[in-house]
């Protein structure tokens, strides 16, 4: 058979980093890790491609080609998936669609033949298996959280690598805590499992003989959930880089209870992590217990990331707003906190209630669904009732955006960050790294209306720490996307 794999196109939020990326001549962040898997556990006999609608055409002659189309994406996406399912029915070409997707909206609404909910490492044989025979059910539901251990290479033959920012690999699924609005524990469950510690070798091994040289994000939701595994892969990775000549940096997500231990920070330093993301949510106590976000609580929140930060660790930070506990200084907390941070990319939302979730079953529970939402917390479009007035919301979530990400506000945090957390390597050179460079002196230093403040940043950074200028005009980078983000969002008002 021959079997297209499609993976929607990805809108142009703030976590796109679309108008970053262009500066270094790339078209995604991230290839599409779940569907190169998949395509790994299809039959050897089956022929396969994979479009990623994102770096892109999907083509008539594609369509054309293929025998069954198997598509894959978060609930954001769904637009642009059902707009292929359609284009695909349309040609009476069978379709399955699975991913996170596929736990958050129904199959009815999908629309797809046939339907995945669930992890697809224990599914895949038979689903397969029934398409060649033409018996394939509407859908497949896993019984059971598969092991890691079987979850093969992901096929890097399908993918034009130099297209995207950043490489993925995947050590772990789940996560330990029970954060009310999170999806992750619904979907994978609070019981983290793991890969081997040569299965992911095993992939990085993949990466450096295919010629990747940049960034690696390990796309765990949380690659500490098992401590004391993190560390044993850790300690592997080190002597890894060292035998290779450290080709990689890698970056990550996890929980604030990293800064609790030192050990484990030093190895991610040693390992190569230039970054991690953590859900902090809030400054406020109150609202981290009411939505069960005990891992944050009976801690100084700014002392815990710098701490992180110390280890020469960007923070990267994800914050939501519109808590029933959030109450009118929410916003000015909110603002101070993340200047007084040092966390220059600070992804700010307001709260969703998401399907499957607890927060979504208490506030139907409530009266307080109106939607299922659409995947995007940052398009000021609310999908429940909150306790605060829903305009009142609104309008201080745009006021903390236009504060913290004008150019005077950006820029400080990134000098405070650069302060506490100097790299300890120039990095290394490339060519989408001199584009970059040359991009951002004509866009942000020349033509921006920020002009003047870039300047001020850039040659502050020069003069008083030259090592940490290639960090700075990263950050700077970064920034530009973020700042034409958030003049859209005000556009709206």
């Amino acid at each position: 058979m021959n079997a297209l794999l499609i993976y929607p196109h990805f809108p142009d939020t703030y976590w796109s980093f679309k108008h970053a990326l262009s500066f270094l001549g790339k078209r995604a962040a991230q290839p599409p890790l779940g569907l190169m898997t998949v395509a790994a556990l299809l039959p050897a006999n089956w022929k396969k491609r994979l479009v990623d609608t994102n770096v892109e055409r999907l083509t008539d002659k594609d369509l054309a080609w293929a025998d069954v189309a198997l598509l894959s994406g978060m609930h954001v996406q769904h637009e642009h998936l059902a707009e292929i399912v359609e284009r695909c029915r349309a040609r009476g070409l069978r379709t399955v669609v699975g991913g996170p997707i596929a736990s958050s909206i129904s199959a009815k609404e999908l629309r797809a033949d046939h339907v995945v909910i669930g992890e697809a490492e224990d599914l895949i044989a038979t689903l397969a298996r029934d398409l060649e025979m033409g018996e394939a059910r509407p859908v497949y539901e896993a019984s059971e959280r598969p092991a890691m251990n079987i979850s093969p290479l992901p096929d890097l033959s399908l993918i034009k690598m130099d297209r995207y920012n950043t490489m993925t690999v995947q050590y772990s699924r789940g996560c330990p805590f029970n954060c009310e609005f999170c999806d992750i524990i619904e979907i994978y469950g609070r019981q983290p499992r793991t890969k081997a510690v040569e299965q992911v070798l095993a992939e990085l091994d993949q990466l450096q003989q295919a010629g990747w040289r940049d960034a690696v994000f390990v796309v765990d939701d949380n690659f500490i959930g098992n401590k004391r595994r993190a560390k044993e892969l850790l300690a592997a990775m080190v002597e890894w880089g060292r035998i290779h000549g450290r080709p990689f940096r890698f970056l990550t997500e996890a929980s604030l209870n990293l800064a609790d231990d030192p050990e484990l920070l030093q190895l991610m330093k040693d390992a190569g992590f230039s970054s991690v993301f953590l859900g902090i949510e809030t400054p406020d106590e109150i609202s981290l217990i009411a939505n069960h976000k005990m891992q944050n609580t009976k801690r100084d929140l700014l002392e815990s990331i710098e701490v992180i930060q110390q280890y020469g660790i960007e923070v990267m930070g994800g914050f939501i707003l519109g808590f029933d506990t959030d109450r009118e200084d929410v916003f000015d907390r909110m603002v101070e906190f993340i200047q007084k941070s040092a966390i220059p990319v600070a992804m700010v939302g307001l709260l969703q209630a998401m399907p499957g979730t607890q927060l979504f079953r208490r506030l139907h529970s409530e009266g307080r669904i109106l939607n299922g939402g659409d995947g995007d917390n940052t398009d000021c479009t609310l999908n429940f009732i909150p306790r605060m007035d829903s305009a009142r919301l609104v309008e201080g979530y745009r006021s903390v955006m236009r504060r913290i990400y004008s150019n005077e506000a950006y820029y400080e945090r990134v000098k405070l960050l650069l302060s506490r957390c100097r790299p300890t390597s120039t990095g290394r050179f490339t060519f989408a790294n001199l584009r970059a460079f040359f991009s951002s002196i004509v866009r942000q230093g020349v033509i921006g209306r920020g002009r003047l403040s870039y300047w001020r940043f850039v040659l502050t950074t020069a003069l008083r720490d030259p090592r940490s200028l290639g960090k700075a005009m990263t950050l700077a980078v970064m920034g530009y996307h973020f700042q034409i983000m958030t003049e859209r969002l005000l556009e709206q008002e």
